[in-house]
């Protein structure tokens, strides 16, 4: 079980990270053409924060069913890249991180009047969650963990 829920960790991140840029799109377009906030903007928005939390729900199941979970015994290697320490808490607490702030942004997006300051706050607060998204991702090259862009069972 945990082997599938590993790959579907693995693969709706690439839901997230296009939601997020579809996302940043459309609210950058808007600002730029000055636009009113359309139905499709916030049906956008929606299902950006909706993937997110989807995702964040299983990633939740992949980290205590995981080897890395605090249920897990820690085995000692305290050095800086460790996929251990990298797992266990850089990983967990950035993708939260990440899923408040796109939470943040889709409420304070929502109660806004003003299409403008729609756009602007969807912009401001999904940009800044995607730079912690990026950074959070164990991609191939990462220093800190690497795994690959897709898993396979």
């Amino acid at each position: 079980m945990y082997y599938i829920f590993l790959f579907l960790h693995s693969s709706i991140r690439w839901f997230v990270l296009a939601s997020l840029l579809y996302a940043l799109y459309i609210a950058g377009r808007g600002l730029l053409q000055k636009e009113p906030f359309s139905a499709h903007a916030n049906t956008v928005r929606q299902w950006t924060v909706t993937i997110a939390h989807l995702q964040l729900l299983v990633g939740m199941v992949v980290y205590i069913q995981g080897p890395f979970s605090f249920l897990h015994p820690f085995d000692g290697s305290y050095t800086i890249l460790s996929d251990q320490l990298f797992f266990r808490y850089i990983h967990v607490f950035m993708m939260i991180l990440a899923v408040v702030l796109i939470t943040i942004g889709s409420a304070k997006t929502k109660r806004i009047a003003d299409s403008s300051q729609k756009y602007q706050t969807m912009l401001c607060w999904f940009a800044v969650a995607l730079v912690v998204l990026l950074l959070a991702i164990p991609w191939p090259f990462s220093p800190l963990a690497q795994r690959p862009y897709l898993r396979t069972f």
